[in-house]
């Protein structure tokens, strides 16, 4: 495994494990599988209903919890100073850990910097070893960026070949803040698993259309995330480090780039206000 470093030092493994969407279930099973075949970095958050499966995995694994590197999000009705300090102390509970690797803000909805505030004390505190945001635009994001006492470490964002976030690249560049990834293969839309260029560039190199495109992630200096239930494409994920894409072949991945969000996840004060509604009538974490 590769790893980056953050902007505090802390070493971030390159590639992780994503649970969104698993049931809890099946989650302990799923996470006990991704760390058999390698993976060490776990992304989960509140919103997934599965902070408490990862950590029972953890701990069943036998492997010591140093080596492993946590991520879990603030979900936005939790939103808010006191009530976002209150939801990272339950989720350290379901989890049974002391401190999580990484705490995020889940999204740019609600009153995020109270959220936000909560979340830099559980930093001071040693209650997250690293901070950051998920699906903050460049607005959003210098915002919340000019606002911190601690900047924010990582940004999580839609991110894929045919979404590539280009400008909000550049932008975290400039802030040093790490580009976070998720649905690296767009969860599988626009026929991202039968598209003839990444199919073409895979018989190249002797890989699947989901290890080039995670390959072309890496080499562009981006953390992916992908999900799987099943071990062995589990692994095949993890199989990209033994290879590097050449730069004709990146730039004709860059050329799958669209611009525009497979999800149509824009946080406006609209769409915001929506999301913050829905999720207080459906969600009751």
């Amino acid at each position: 495994m590769e790893y980056v470093t953050l902007s505090n030092g802390v070493k971030m493994p390159s590639l992780g494990y994503g649970v969104y969407k698993i049931a809890p279930e099946k989650c302990e099973e799923c996470v006990l599988d991704a760390i058999k075949v390698g993976y060490r970095l776990i992304d989960t958050a509140q919103y997934y209903d599965n902070e408490e499966a990862v950590g029972n995995a953890i701990r069943k694994s036998g492997i010591p919890r140093e080596d492993f590197f946590i991520v879990t999000k603030v979900w936005l009705t939790n939103d808010g100073y006191h009530k976002a300090k209150d939801s990272i102390e339950e989720s350290l509970s379901k989890l049974n850990m002391s401190y999580v690797d990484l705490l995020l803000i889940h999204k740019p909805v609600g009153d995020y910097f109270g959220t936000y505030r909560a979340i830099e004390e559980a930093y001071k505190e040693g209650k997250a070893k690293a901070i950051g945001v998920s699906s903050f635009n460049e607005k959003l994001l210098k915002k919340l960026y000019d606002f911190a006492e601690i900047k924010p470490m990582v940004n999580q964002v839609e991110t894929h070949v045919f979404f590539q976030q280009k400008k909000l690249h550049r932008l975290m560049d400039e802030l040093e803040i790490k580009h976070m990834a998720w649905a690296p293969f767009a969860e599988g839309a626009r026929g991202f698993f039968s598209n003839p260029v990444l199919d073409e560039i895979g018989k190249k190199y002797n890989k699947s259309i989901a290890q080039v495109a995670l390959r072309f992630m890496i080499q562009s200096d981006i953390i992916p995330i992908p999900k799987s239930t099943h071990i062995n494409r589990m692994a095949q994920n993890l199989e990209i480090f033994d290879f590097s894409l050449e730069e004709e072949d990146k730039k004709t991945i860059a050329s799958l780039d669209t611009g525009k969000s497979t999800f149509g996840l824009e946080y406006g004060p609209r769409t915001g206000k929506i999301l913050y509604f829905l999720s207080k009538l459906f969600y009751h974490g």
